[in-house]
């Protein structure tokens, strides 16, 4: 209850409050602040994902200008030599207000993306978006095979159902490749794991599933038990270090990082920046109140 409540007053406090947590997983407002952070993360031999923060947009005004920041921020990158890609959530694009249009821009990005020969991950959103999202990623992987890629989420019980489907994708010469995550979004328990138990099972089901099948895959998780799961896996199926990687989140377990880059596996981390950061971070603590206790802790202690 306690946490539940602090996520309920926490959006209400003043910017600048929110910004005392925040500024430890968000690399800031600007570009300048993203290419400042890929730059430190790359000289420590770790690639990155570029993501302009903001979701489920009213406008199709707004859909335009996340399309054009989008653009500017994959030319800006390249010209900064950044090793890294880009994520993207199709809500920013207008999803759920006109699907053409939303295929459009993002088609753009992807095009954009494919003449630096780069690599854009199509982000799963809540439920009622992931079967447009699926039908999305087919058709843009049908025109660009080596230039996009699908977020999908192993507390939902269908993701082992939407893995075997998308197998005519897969081909030896160009996999398709997921970033395998948890799940943040709240979803009632009729289509999700809700136990962590059931969903960590699942997490490494959908996971043999992919290295069985020769998937790319990026492994995004914070979870040592996970981690080790997937040590084990690698090793039992022989991966090959072109059709993996691990992926976390920026600010997030940076010992567990540094031990999985010390094994010797690729590590990329989620760099999320924009002037949306104030929605994200308290949409957040509504979604995963148990946040909310990490935060105050993290407000009065620094270990």
């Amino acid at each position: 209850m306690f946490n539940k409540f602090i996520a309920a007053i926490l959006p209400y406090f003043p910017k600048k409050f929110i910004w005392i947590f925040s500024k430890s997983y968000i690399s800031g407002e600007t570009i300048d602040d993203a290419m400042r952070v890929s730059k430190d993360l790359n000289s420590k031999n770790i690639k990155v994902t570029l993501d302009v923060l903001g979701e489920f947009i009213k406008t199709l005004e707004e859909a335009e200008s996340n399309k054009k920041e989008y653009l500017n921020l994959i030319d800006i990158s390249y010209k900064n030599h950044i090793d890294g890609n880009f994520s993207l959530k199709p809500t920013s694009f207008g999803l759920l207000i006109d699907k053409e249009i939303c295929y459009n821009h993002i088609r753009e990005i992807v095009k954009k993306t494919a003449t630096y020969n780069g690599f854009i991950r199509i982000d799963m959103e809540d439920s009622p978006c992931t079967e447009n999202e699926i039908v999305l990623f087919r058709k843009l992987k049908s025109e660009f095979p080596a230039n996009v890629g699908l977020a999908v989420q192993a507390y939902l019980k269908r993701t082992l159902s939407d893995l075997e489907q998308m197998l005519d994708l897969n081909t030896l010469k160009i996999p398709v490749s997921y970033r395998l995550c948890k799940g943040i979004y709240v979803e009632p328990e009729s289509i999700a794991f809700k136990k962590y138990e059931d969903i960590n099972r699942h997490f490494l089901e959908d996971l043999e599933f992919i290295f069985r099948n020769k998937i790319h895959v990026g492994i995004a998780t914070h979870d040592k038990p996970l981690v080790e799961g997937a040590f084990n896996l690698i090793k039992k199926y022989n991966v090959p270090k072109e059709l993996y990687e691990f992926q976390m989140l920026y600010g997030v377990t940076p010992k567990l990082r540094e031990s999985i880059l010390n094994a010797g596996h690729a590590m990329r981390v989620y760099v999320p920046f924009g002037k949306q950061w104030f929605g994200y971070s308290t949409r957040r603590l509504k979604e995963n109140p148990e946040m909310a206790s990490h935060i105050i802790k993290a407000l009065f202690y620094k270990g």
